[in-house]
């Protein structure tokens, strides 16, 4: 049996876009979630973001990210066009049970927040030893 150990992220996204509408221009962090192996990834696209200015912080296993971007233009600068999502913004992200939020570990590289949430040890599969009545050895499965 899988556990889904993002669970609400596509629900959450889903209710957001039924109470608000349809989506009309790109998340300001729009994300890519997967397993590898023994780890869960995120990895969220922050480009133009100055690292100092991202926050990363776990509560109750709801992964919170804030970040901020500021706008590049110089003053006194005539804007002509500007599709760039600017000023302050955050993004949670609810995580399963199975993961260890004690040992996150995040980078930031080239515009990507990487963040990396190891599977639990209790979550991890394991092999059960199964002993037959009557006998004094366990049966190797």
């Amino acid at each position: 049996m899988r556990t889904d150990s993002l669970r609400g992220v596509r629900d959450l996204d889903r209710l957001t876009q039924q109470l608000v509408g349809a989506v009309s221009q790109p998340a300001g962090m729009p994300l890519v979630a997967y397993r590898d192996g023994e780890v869960f990834v995120l990895c969220l696209d922050l480009p133009g973001i100055d690292p100092k200015t991202i926050d990363l912080d776990v509560e109750r296993n709801v992964l919170t990210v804030r970040a901020e971007r500021a706008s590049g233009v110089p003053q006194g600068a005539e804007v002509l066009a500007d599709e760039r999502v600017l000023g302050r913004f955050s993004r949670q992200v609810f995580l399963g049970d199975a993961l260890d939020t004690e040992r996150i570990e995040a980078d930031y590289d080239q515009g990507v927040l990487s963040v990396r949430v190891p599977i639990s040890e209790k979550a991890r599969p394991r092999k059960i030893a199964i002993t037959a009545k009557g006998a004094r050895e366990a049966i190797s499965a």
